[in-house]
């Protein structure tokens, strides 16, 4: 089986990379269709395709299965290594994806994904000063009990791939995360990782209200896209 995995700006779509991520490191074969952000509200246009009118989206036969989370969820019912095999790992990781998916607002808003660029961001608010502190906490706990050089020992599993692009907003910003940074370098160098980031340099969109965001998060000291 196959599957078609709908995906947007390699810039701007943290939510896109983690799907993406997930099945590349684990060998799990799709077909990335790609569908850009072109304009502020691209609502509409993804509801021709997109129950949601948002991706990422999976689709397997004639499944449409929505959310980045829903879709890990969906894979982990049909391929291994999704979830960590250790039970504490597995409890650790879950846990972790889930409060990345329905957390950390301040980190989303005020250090706004951008793979190309480089920020001297304005000073931090205090919501996201305990953002930064909390995957501090998160990557130093998860590679003091489990081992490392993944979050959840040894191998990568859904907690490397919802926090990747955490990774890129570190570098981008220069977010200090302690000793968490040796998973950050990991993950970077990835060979996954830098496909992503090489397609991110080398697109040619620029989305106004995403250009927007990025200009209000501080100074941009460095831009690397085409």
């Amino acid at each position: 089986m196959t599957y078609t995995l709908i995906t947007a700006n390699r810039n701007y779509s943290s939510w896109s990379l983690r799907p993406w991520l997930l099945m590349k490191a684990l060998g799990i074969p799709f077909v990335d269709r790609f569908e850009p952000f072109t304009k502020p509200d691209n609502y509409a246009d993804f509801r021709k395709f997109s129950p949601t009118g948002q991706v990422p989206l999976l689709i397997d036969g004639e499944r449409a299965v929505p959310d980045s989370l829903g879709i890990t969820l969906y894979l982990a019912d049909r391929h291994a290594g999704i979830w960590p095999a250790d039970p504490e790992a597995r409890i650790f990781a879950m846990g972790a994806v889930c409060e990345m998916h329905g957390g950390f607002g301040h980190l989303r808003n005020d250090c706004t994904m951008n793979v190309g660029v480089r920020v001297t961001p304005k000073p931090m608010s205090e919501g996201l000063h305990r953002n930064v502190n909390r995957v501090r906490e998160i990557f130093e706990e998860g590679l003091a009990r489990f081992g490392g050089p993944w979050l959840a020992g040894a191998e990568f599993s859904a907690v490397d791939a919802f926090y990747a692009p955490v990774a890129f907003r570190i570098r981008t910003y220069g977010l200090d995360v302690g000793k968490g940074q040796a998973w950050v370098e990991h993950v970077l160098a990835q060979p996954d990782m830098l496909e992503w980031e090489a397609q991110a340099l080398a697109e040619i969109w620029r989305e106004e209200s995403h250009e927007t965001e990025l200009a209000a998060a501080g100074v941009i000291t460095a831009d690397f896209r085409r």
